[in-house]
C-alpha cells in the first residue's frame, strides 16, 4: 500500500518546519510548497520540494496534483487591514483548487478567540480564513490555538525576551488577560492526528494547554524556571502601538509583527468547546511549566 501523499504549505514557517520531519517519520509522502524553494534546499531529506504561491492558481494546481490531504499553514502578519482581504482571497483559492483536485482534507491552524466586535483584526482574519476554506466545499479541519509555547514561536519569543532582559517590567493591561498557552509538541500531535479522523465533515477544534493563566503569570513563571527575579508593574497608558515599539526596542521582533500580536493579546483566548478532548483522547496537553521546560531544553540543545 502506497503512502498517503500530503501537501504542506508554509514549509519555511515555524509550524511547517516542525511538522514536516514528523510527517516523514510517520511514513507519509510529503510535498513541501514555498514561494522560494531554494530556502528549503537540503532541509527536509525525503520530502519533495515545489515552488508555489497560495495566490497563484497555476502553481497551486501543480502542487495539489496527486495529493490526498493538505496543510494550510500560511497567513500574513501585518498591522494594515489589507492583509485580511489577501488572506481571504488566498484561502478561497486554495480551498477551491483543493476541492477540484479531489483532495480529501485540508488541515488548518488558526487562533482562539470569541467571534465578537472586540476580536482583534489579526484573530478575526484567522477565523475568516477557516470560514473561506470551509465555504469552498473541501473538508476542513481547523484547529484554533492560543499562544504556542516553543523555541521559535513569535509570541513565546516575545515573552521570553521581555522576561530575560527586563528585571522590572512596566507592562500594559493586556498582561492580565487570560490565555491557555499550548506546547508546540501538542499542536503538532493534533495536526498529525487530524489526518486520521474518521469524520468526513468539516470541524473546528479549540486546543489549549492544561492551564488557563494570565500573561503576567506566564512571565513570572518563566522567570522562576530560569531562576530570575522579576517584577511586573501594570500601567494603564500603554496603547498597542506604544507596546509594539517597546517590544521592538527590547526584543528582536519588529514593531510591524509585534503590533498585530499585541492587539490580539487583549482578547481572552481560552478553550470553551471540549470537542478536541473528546475526539483526540490520546493527546494529553502539557501544563505551562512543562511546555517552557521543553522549549528551554531545545535552546540548550541547539546552542
Amino acid at each position: 500500500m502506497s503512502a498517503r501523499r500530503i501537501l504542506v504549505t508554509g514549509a519555511t514557517g515555524y509550524i511547517g518546519g516542525r511538522l514536516i520531519p514528523r510527517l516523514l517519520e510517520a511514513g507519509y509522502a510529503v510535498r513541501c510548497m514555498a514561494r522560494d524553494a531554494k530556502r528549503l534546499d537540503g532541509r527536509f531529506p525525503g520530502a519533495e520540494i515545489v515552488e508555489g504561491d497560495v495566490l497563484d492558481e497555476k502553481s497551486l494546481r501543480a502542487a495539489f496534483e496527486g495529493m490526498d490531504a493538505a496543510y494550510y499553514l500560511v497567513h500574513s502578519m501585518s498591522d494594515s487591514l489589507e492583509f485580511e482581504e489577501r488572506d481571504r482571497t488566498a484561502a478561497t483559492l486554495f480551498g477551491r483548487i483543493a476541492r477540484e483536485s479531489h483532495v480529501q482534507r485540508v488541515v488548518y491552524l488558526g487562533g482562539l478567540g470569541t467571534d465578537d466586535d472586540k476580536l482583534s483584526h489579526h484573530l478575526r482574519s484567522r477565523h475568516e480564513v477557516g470560514e473561506s476554506l470551509r465555504a469552498s466545499g473541501v473538508q476542513c479541519i481547523e484547529f484554533r490555538a492560543a499562544m504556542i509555547v516553543g523555541s521559535g514561536s513569535i509570541s513565546f519569543e516575545m515573552l521570553r525576551y521581555l522576561t530575560e532582559r527586563l528585571p522590572v517590567m512596566i507592562a500594559p493591561r493586556w498582561v492580565t488577560t487570560l490565555s491557555q498557552p499550548i506546547s508546540v509538541r501538542d499542536v503538532l500531535l493534533y495536526l498529525i492526528a487530524a489526518l486520521d479522523l474518521p469524520s468526513r465533515e468539516s470541524k473546528i477544534y479549540e486546543i489549549g494547554g492544561a492551564e488557563t493563566i494570565t500573561y503576567r503569570e506566564m512571565m513570572l513563571r518563566y522567570a522562576r524556571l530560569r531562576n530570575l527575579k522579576r517584577r511586573v508593574i501594570i500601567v494603564p497608558f500603554f496603547t498597542p502601538r506604544l507596546s509594539s515599539y517597546w517590544v521592538h526596542i527590547v526584543t528582536p521582533i519588529p514593531a510591524r509583527l509585534a503590533q498585530p500580536l499585541i492587539l490580539g493579546l487583549s482578547n481572552e483566548v481560552v478553550v470553551r468547546d471540549p470537542a478536541a478532548a473528546a475526539d483526540f483522547p490520546q493527546i494529553v496537553p502539557d501544563g505551562f511549566d512543562r511546555a517552557v521546560t521543553r522549549a528551554l531544553d531545545r535552546y540548550r540543545t541547539n546552542a
